[in-house]
């Protein structure tokens, strides 16, 4: 079991990373200002507690479970309430933007080898609208939609997939459970703090780098 907290930047840069497996939403494109623009509306239609605006911050330095918990969401709920929220990000997606120097790092990574897979929630179609042609086409592998066994199934399939070790892999996300997800499935994983969790609360996690710009993120691949 490989739940052991660690915090090795010296040896991540020598590991000699190949596949880089983002999560989107937070991570490449800022979509969190529109899901908490839409939350309150999704909790009236299924039925869970809404969110005060005082309650956000207190919301990200959560794990997926405790905001279950605290908006009081039923776990048989969470497939329909993700597919409604894939409709709705459909419907805006022209007001959702990806952080500022994600396409010239992902181009980054494709110039040094690195093989680039997203792995979210959200729909493929909804990542590609986003990242539009140019930076869609730097992204070799998409594993999208609900999993029942979770993100770290998801994880070891994309290595399946592209036949890369699981130690030559390193997840990037901006939620606790991208850190958990990793963990399980025996590859890297760093954190960046411009997403939907705090920082503080990805830090307790003690991933394998903690990551406040995005222009950091080429540097976990070498030069």
């Amino acid at each position: 079991m490989d739940d052991a907290p660690s915090n090795r930047p010296q040896a991540l840069d020598r590991r000699g990373y190949e596949l880089a497996i983002f999560d989107f939403d937070g991570t490449l494109a800022d979509s969190f200002p529109w899901f908490i623009g839409v939350l309150n509306g999704v909790a009236d239609r299924y039925g869970f507690n809404r969110v005060r605006p005082d309650e956000v911050e207190q919301l990200r330095g959560y794990d997926a479970r405790q905001i279950m918990r605290h908006l009081r969401v039923p776990s048989w709920k969470l497939p329909f309430i993700a597919n409604h929220m894939r409709r709705l990000m459909a419907r805006d997606i022209h007001g959702i933007r990806l952080f500022d120097g994600v396409p010239d790092m992902l181009r980054a990574l494709d110039g040094r080898g690195v093989t680039v897979a997203i792995v979210s929630s959200n729909s493929a179609a909804n990542i590609r609208a986003i990242l539009g042609p140019d930076a869609a086409g730097q992204v070799a592998h998409y594993g999208c939609g609900a999993s029942l066994f979770g993100k770290a199934a998801k994880f070891r399939r994309m290595l399946q997939v592209t036949g890369v070790p699981a130690d030559r892999a390193i997840a990037i996300g901006d939620e606790v459970r991208d850190i958990d997800a990793a963990r399980k499935a025996g590859i890297g994983c760093a954190a960046v703090t411009w997403g939907y969790a705090r920082g503080d609360a990805l830090a307790a996690r003690r991933p394998d780098r903690l990551l406040s710009r995005v222009e950091e993120i080429a540097g976990l691949f070498g030069g």
